[in-house]
């Protein structure tokens, strides 16, 4: 654990690698989310982005885009070593992100999906809306019961599936790159394209961040083995949910 501590923390207070990692999906989060909820800050039915039929499905999405947000921005906060060292703090942020965030959207995301006229759509927005919610769940559970590399392991998947919102619109303009680099598309319509590769893009998205989220995880419980931790959960007196020397690095950071 020490090789690991030490790769960590270097001289002069340098903030820890992980916790770049952390301000950098912050900040992208932070630059998609002002985006993708700009248009609905003066709850105009008429800016809306996505086709609305009625005023209750705008309703419905207004709820889902605000609290998806919320979950997308405050997401990045859990994965910051100094604010995992600090139990309330990070307890406190949790919940907001699950109760404000994850579970109003989620539950609006199934009728956003249903009603958007779209068979892709649907599918690619429910599964991960159901998935959203049970795994936020699953590391409620885990933290209930102080197994907290296995909370930090479902909080992984369950921002994964939240970071959605910006890996589907990253997806979109590759996947329309990509066919006009190899299929010849017309550039012409790049428009009509990009409207229906939408819902591709979401069905994909969800999927290959649930893809990294996993790569991530095993990578985690293979440096926690090597650093000979072993697969044990850490205890609550770590302060800490994740199975590592975070909390160290954060007290060591403190202390100069």
């Amino acid at each position: 654990m020490a090789d690991a501590v030490q790769a960590r923390v270097v001289p002069g207070g340098a903030v820890p690698a992980r916790s770049r990692k952390a301000w950098l999906v912050l900040f992208v989060a932070a630059g998609f989310g002002a985006v993708l909820i700009s248009p609905y800050v003066l709850l105009d039915m008429h800016s809306s982005r996505v086709a609305v039929s009625s005023e209750a499905h705008y309703d419905v999405l207004v709820v889902h885009m605000f609290a998806a947000c919320i979950a997308l921005v405050l997401g990045p906060w859990q994965f910051i070593p100094w604010i995992r060292a600090r139990r309330r703090l990070h307890r406190t942020i949790g919940r907001v992100y699950l109760m404000v965030g994850v579970v109003p959207a989620a539950i609006a995301a199934v009728p956003v999906a249903l009603l958007s006229g779209r068979l892709l759509t649907a599918i690619g927005l429910t599964i991960p809306a159901v998935l959203w919610l049970v795994t936020g769940a699953l590391a409620y559970r885990a933290v209930r019961r102080q197994d907290y590399s296995s909370h930090q392991d479902w909080m992984t998947r369950n921002y994964a599936l939240t970071f959605l919102a910006v890996t589907s619109r990253i997806l979109v303009p590759v996947l329309l790159l990509g066919g006009i680099a190899f299929a010849g598309a017309n550039v012409s319509a790049v428009r009509h394209d990009a409207t229906s590769m939408i819902p591709v893009g979401q069905l994909l998205g969800w999927m290959v961040n649930l893809v990294v989220a996993e790569i991530l995880i095993r990578r985690r419980h293979a440096r926690a083995a090597v650093g000979g931790r072993g697969p044990a959960p850490i205890t609550a007196s770590a302060s800490d949910p994740a199975a590592g020397g975070d909390a160290v690095c954060a007290k060591r950071i403190e202390e100069g």
